[in-house]
C-alpha cells in the first residue's frame, strides 16, 4: 500500500503542473480559429475549424511538454531547446491533430492533404504555433533571468552580512578584551565567566557565517551569550529575558538576523540611558506566520522620528536596512520589520516572518 502512493500522486502532481498550460492553449487556439475563419472565407465552417485547431492545438503543446521534461532537452541550451521542439511538435501536432480530430468528428481518418492540399491551414499552424512556442520560450529565459537577479541580490546582501560582521565582531571583541584586562585584575570569576561566554558567541558566530540558515534556538542561544558577554560589561545596568517556546526551536531563520536589532537596541536605546535597562527578545506564533519581537526599555524613538529606517540615525539605519534587505530577499513581500513605541520608554522592533 505505501508503494501505491507515488504512484497515484505523480499523474495527479503532473497534471496540476500541466492543466494551466493546456486551459490557457485552448483558449488561444479557440482564438486561432476564430481568426482564420474570418481571414480565410469558405475553408471552413467555424464549429469545423474549432474542432481541427483545438485538436492540432492541443497535440503540439502537449508534444511540446513531453519534449521539455525528457533528459535529453533538459540539456540543451534554452534557444536550441526550443528550435528543436518546435520542429517535432509543431508537424506531429499538424498530422496526428488531424487524425484525432477526423475520430472526434466521426469521419475517416486520412492523410491530410490526400485529395487537394491547402497551405493556408499549414502556414497558419506553422505562425500560430511558433508563435506560442516562442511565448514560452520567452517567458522560461525571463523567469530564469528573474531567478538569477534573485540569487544575484541575495548573494549581494549575503555580501553585506560578511561586511558586517567583519566591522562589528572585531570591535566588540576589542571592547571585550579591553573590559577582561580590567576583570583578571578586579574579578577573576567573572572574567572566567565572559571568556566563556566569548568562546561560546564566537563559535556559534563561526558556524553562523557559514550557513544560510539555522534553528531559531541557536539564533537565541548566539543572542544569550552576546548578551551575558554586554551584561558582564554593563554591570547592572543591563538585564535581558529571552522567550522561545518549544514548538519554535526548530523553525528556520537566516543566522545572525537578530544580532542587529540587539546591537542598535544596546547601542542607541541603553548605553546613552541613565540607569538600568532592559531588553526582552520573544518569539511566538502569530495568524500566517512566526513574530519576533526585540523590546528595549532605552530612550526611546524621537518625537519626530517615524517608523522607516531612513529615520533613524546613519549606523543604526544601516542595520536596520540590512535586516530588511535580508527579509526581502530570503521571504519576498510578505516579511516585514517595523519599529514601535514602548511606554513609558524604548522601542520594539518587530520581524514578522511569513508561514
Amino acid at each position: 500500500m505505501p508503494s501505491s502512493v507515488p504512484a497515484v500522486r505523480w499523474p495527479v502532481a503532473l497534471l496540476r503542473s500541466v492543466l494551466p498550460a493546456l486551459l490557457a492553449s485552448a483558449l488561444f487556439w479557440a482564438l486561432a480559429a476564430t481568426l482564420l475563419f474570418f481571414l480565410a472565407p469558405g475553408l471552413d465552417t467555424w464549429p469545423r475549424l474549432l474542432v481541427f485547431s483545438e485538436c492540432v492545438g492541443l497535440t503540439l503543446v502537449a508534444t511540446a511538454l513531453l519534449l521539455q521534461r525528457t533528459r535529453q532537452f533538459e540539456r540543451l541550451p534554452l534557444a536550441r531547446r526550443w528550435a528543436l521542439t518546435g520542429v517535432v511538435a509543431i508537424p506531429v501536432g499538424y498530422f496526428l491533430g488531424h487524425q484525432i480530430a477526423f475520430v472526434l468528428l466521426g469521419e475517416p481518418m486520412h492523410m491530410v492533404g490526400h485529395q487537394h492540399i491547402s497551405t493556408i491551414p499549414i502556414v497558419f499552424t506553422v505562425l500560430v504555433g511558433g508563435l506560442g512556442l516562442h511565448y514560452y520560450a520567452t517567458r522560461e529565459q525571463l523567469a530564469k533571468e528573474a531567478a538569477a537577479r534573485s540569487e544575484a541580490q541575495r548573494l549581494a546582501v549575503e555580501a553585506q552580512l560578511r561586511l558586517l560582521r567583519a566591522q562589528l565582531e572585531p570591535h566588540m571583541l576589542f571592547n571585550t578584551l579591553a573590559n577582561l584586562r580590567s576583570l583578571l585584575r578586579e574579578d577573576v570569576d567573572r572574567a572566567e565567566t565572559m571568556i566563556d561566554q566569548l568562546i561560546v558567541y564566537l563559535r556559534s558566530a563561526l558556524a553562523a557565517s557559514q550557513t544560510e540558515s539555522v534553528q531559531l534556538r541557536l539564533e537565541f542561544a548566539q543572542l544569550r551569550a552576546y548578551l551575558d558577554i554586554m551584561a558582564l560589561r554593563m554591570g547592572t545596568r543591563l538585564s535581558y529575558s529571552l522567550d522561545l517556546p518549544a514548538e519554535l526551536e526548530q523553525t528556520v531563520v537566516p543566522p545572525m538576523l537578530l544580532q542587529p536589532l540587539v546591537e542598535n537596541a544596546i547601542k542607541h536605546g541603553l548605553e546613552p540611558k541613565v540607569g538600568p535597562g532592559r531588553i526582552e527578545i520573544t518569539a511566538r506564533s502569530v495568524a500566517g506566520g512566526l513574530e519576533i519581537r526585540v523590546s528595549d526599555s532605552g530612550l526611546g524613538l524621537p518625537a519626530d522620528e517615524d517608523n522607516s529606517a531612513a529615520a533613524r540615525p546613519a549606523n543604526s539605519s544601516y542595520g536596520l536596512q540590512h535586516v530588511r534587505d535580508r527579509l526581502r530577499v530570503v521571504y519576498g513581500p510578505g516579511a516585514e520589520l517595523r519599529l514601535e513605541r514602548r511606554q513609558p520608554t524604548g522601542v520594539t522592533a518587530v520581524i514578522h516572518l511569513p508561514a
